[in-house]
Parts: structure tokens; sequence; C-alpha cells
């Protein structure tokens, strides 16, 4: 008679002490298995727990961060473009000077088009909320700042266009004849047609007479350099200065010089004395102005009072 075959199971024996002795319990496979495997599931769950609540915070986190650069940057650019406001502001009072000073000045005004550099002038950029893309925004900036950047090379160009105008203007205004020789005097024999006073036939006289006794102070109208200072026939002792920009002047029947050959000299400095050398008739001064080689009427340039 055949008997139930009995399954052996196997058990583990734990061993513990404490202050109340020794204790022993037998614990079989199966039930240590389980507890491991529960152990495993809970050691699982709080990880995962823990993780997630690990990697939501540091999201949060890195959330925030983000978010408070992205406030900061905003308002960087916002201050960047009200400061390029004023400048496109101050840019444009600068331009309208530009336009009044080359009136002024007597140059052209630069082309329209040129000043919108053909982009359409600036284009500042809009004021967003946080909540925008900065990326338009700084390419905006960026544009802005390009075209006030061209605008500002362009005005630098125009300023030294008109620095030299002015200081050529400055030069031609040093050199055209524009004071009185002499002080005082009365004039005499004015530019044009007369009667000779030795022969008494009718020529063209080139100059203005000033009669003066001798050894009164000749001053030079203007910058320029000696060309002469020598006796020349029917002049007399004469002076002439040659001023730049085609004008020349010439003092005859003088008495003495006071300036030689290739010297410089400026307007008001004394460059002889009056006298009545040469073919005149009485002690006095003819003075002459030539604009390339052409005559003028020195009476045309007597002006009131004279630049330093």
């Amino acid at each position: 008679m055949f008997g139930r075959k009995k399954t052996i199971q196997k058990h583990y024996i734990i061993i513990s002490q404490d202050d109340h002795g020794v204790h022993q319990r037998n614990v079989s496979r199966r039930r240590l298995f389980t507890f491991l495997a529960m152990a495993v599931i809970v050691l699982a769950a709080v990880f995962f727990v823990s993780a997630d609540s690990l990697t939501d915070y540091l999201y949060k986190s890195k959330i925030a961060k983000i978010k408070q650069n992205y406030s900061m940057l905003s308002l960087t650019l916002e201050k960047l473009q009200t400061e390029v406001a004023v400048m496109a502001d101050n840019m444009e009072s600068i331009e309208d000077k530009d336009e009044a000073i080359r009136t002024y000045a007597d140059m052209p005004q630069i082309d329209k088009d040129i000043r919108k550099l053909g982009i359409g002038g600036i284009r500042l950029a809009k004021k967003t909320s946080v909540e925008d893309g900065l990326t338009d925004r700084i390419k905006s900036l960026v544009l802005d700042v390009q075209t006030l950047s061209r605008k500002v090379k362009l005005e630098l160009s125009s300023y030294s266009d008109i620095y030299k105008k002015v200081t050529e203007d400055i030069d031609m205004i040093h050199a055209i004849p524009s004071i009185r020789p002499i002080d005082g005097g009365y004039l005499n024999s004015s530019f044009g047609y007369r009667k000779d006073p030795i022969n008494g036939k009718v020529r063209f006289h080139y100059g203005q007479d000033i009669t003066v006794k001798t050894g009164e102070i000749i001053l030079a109208p203007a910058d320029g350099i000696i060309k002469e200072a020598r006796y020349r026939a029917g002049y007399g002792k004469v002076v002439k200065i040659d001023h730049g920009y085609g004008y020349t002047t010439l003092f005859g029947h003088l008495s003495d010089y006071k300036v030689k050959g290739g010297q410089k000299v400026s307007r008001g400095d004394i460059i002889g004395l009056s006298g009545n050398t040469g073919r005149s008739t009485a002690p006095h001064l003819h003075y002459e102005v030539h604009h390339y080689g052409t005559p003028q009427n020195p009476l045309d340039y007597f002006f009131s009072g004279y630049l330093q």
C-alpha cells in the first residue's frame, strides 16, 4: 500500500539576542522570499516617489531660474531700447543742425535717400511683455543699433566735409583784401577812365588813389606773401602782395618799404610808408586789386571794419 509522498520544506533559522536572552526563529524559504520581494517593492516605491519629487523640484528650480534670467534680460532690453530711442531723437536733432549748417556754409544738402541708407530710417523695437519672445526683440534692437551706427558714420563724414569747407572759406576770407590800406586820406582818382594828370590824355586808371602826406603807414589788406618790394618805373617804390585764391594787391609811389620779397604778412601788418616816388605829382598812395589778373575796383573791397 502506497503512502502520500511528503514534501520536505527548507527552513532558515534566525537567531537574535537581547537583554532577555537568545531568541531563535524558524523562517521558511517561501516566507523569506515573500518578505524580500515586499521589501524590494517598498524600496522601489520609495525610490520612485523620491526620484519623482527630486525631478519635480529640480525642474521647478530650473524654470524659476530661467524666468528670473528672462525677466532680467527683458528689463535690460527695455533699458537699451529706451537709450536707443533717446539716441534716435538726438540723431534727428543732429541731422537738423547738419542741414542748417550746410545752408549757412552754402553746401548742398545730403540726399534724403542717402540719409535713409536704403533701410527706411530708424525703426525702434517695440517694448513688449516678458512673455514675448526675446529673439525678435534682440534682432530688432540689433537692427536699430546698426542703423544708428550708419547714421553716426554719415554725420561724421558730413561734418568732416563741412569743417573742410568752412576752413577753406576762412582761409579765403583771410585772403580777400577787405580793409583800407591806409588810415584816413582823401579818395582822389578812382578806378576807371580818367584824364592823365601829367599829359592830359584819357586813359584807364587801374587803381584807387588816396591822397595823404608822405610817411603815412600802409597796411596789408589781407594775409599773403610779398612778391615785390622794389622800384618800378612809373609806380616808383612798389610793394606787391600775393594773397592766394587769385587775389593780388599793388601799392605804388611809396617812400619806404617795411617788408621784403618772400615775407609772409597778415591783414593789418605794416608794409610801407606813403610817398611821392615815380610818376606822381603829389604825395599819395596808388592802390590796385586784381583777381586772377583782372583789375578790380578797390572801393568794392573797402569793407566796414575787418576780420583779424
